[in-house]
């Protein structure tokens, strides 16, 4: 059996989460492993809000996550800081 990081799992193995749209109060269903969706209700950006993650600090992020998603999750990671700034 090969050994599954925990702190991988909302990525490998994602799960919806809800919140409440801010501009029309709908529900926004977002899985574990994306960064942002849009509200079907009214078409509003939602952003998840920032968590630290795996590919923040361990070395091996990479090679757990897999390079495409690896890619993508720092990508998205990059992108969100440089429009804060």
């Amino acid at each position: 059996m090969l050994f599954q990081c925990p702190g991988a799992m909302r990525y490998t193995r994602p799960t919806p989460e809800f919140y409440t749209c801010r501009e029309c109060g709908d529900e926004i269903e977002i899985w574990s492993d994306e960064i942002e969706t849009k509200c079907t209700q009214c078409g509003t950006v939602f952003t998840r809000p920032r968590e630290q993650g795996c590919i923040d600090h361990c070395e091996m992020a990479r090679e757990c996550l897999g390079e495409a998603r690896y890619q993508r999750l720092v990508a998205a990671v990059k992108n969100k800081g440089d429009q804060s700034e």
